[in-house]
């Protein structure tokens, strides 16, 4: 098994440490992933270097994941600024930065969910049983998509009913476990640098 420390902004248990360990599992099944939570990005940004630190006693390399437009944000994000702090909290721990890689989902996770339409469709059908999912609209550049966890829940009110949203803690998983194949999230250029770093 190869060790790789991941740094996420959400808690343990969070959609993106749930979904990410599902896909780590699908792109390298002997990666063990040695996870630190950071709970939101503003921890993620000033405290990534510890966190990092510590990792690297155990594990080869660390990847840092985060999104570029969590809710938190007061005004527009900027990938340079969150790259800036990020490099900046590292270089005060004294972590070697080729022992990290930087992967921002733009924009958000649920991005990478609606990067297949199958995986969707089939958890709707599941949801909607014995009746089948209606047409699921594909995405082939979903890291375009302007405000995901919206489209998510528009999807889910066409489908399961107006008052059905999107609840990432309950539904990222079970989605993301509903892909085939890692093909058509390739369409995803956030999710092909998480692929790389995960393999590299």
């Amino acid at each position: 098994m190869r060790k790789i420390g991941f740094i996420f902004e959400c808690g343990r248990d969070g959609p993106d440490v749930k979904v990410c360990r599902h896909l780590v599992g699908l792109i390298d099944s002997a990666v063990e992933m040695v996870i630190r939570p950071m709970d939101n990005v503003v921890n993620l940004r000033q405290y990534c270097g510890p966190a990092a630190k510590v990792l690297l006693e155990s594990c080869s390399k660390v990847v840092i994941v985060w999104d570029l437009y969590p809710p938190w944000r007061d005004k527009a994000p900027c990938l340079k600024e969150d790259r800036a702090d990020i490099f900046s909290s590292l270089k005060s721990s004294g972590v070697p930065l080729s022992k990290v890689d930087l992967v921002c989902i733009h924009e958000e996770l649920e991005s990478w969910l609606l990067a297949d339409e199958r995986a969707l469709r089939a958890f709707i059908g599941k949801q909607k049983h014995p009746h089948q999912a209606g047409r699921i609209s594909k995405y082939k550049k979903p890291d375009s998509v302007h405000n995901p966890k919206a489209v998510l829940s528009k999807i889910f009110n066409k489908e399961l009913g107006p008052n059905r949203k999107y609840i990432e803690y309950q539904d990222a998983k079970p989605i993301i476990e509903g892909i085939p194949d890692l093909k058509k999230l390739q369409g995803s250029v956030s999710f092909k640098r998480f692929c790389h770093k995960v393999k590299k």
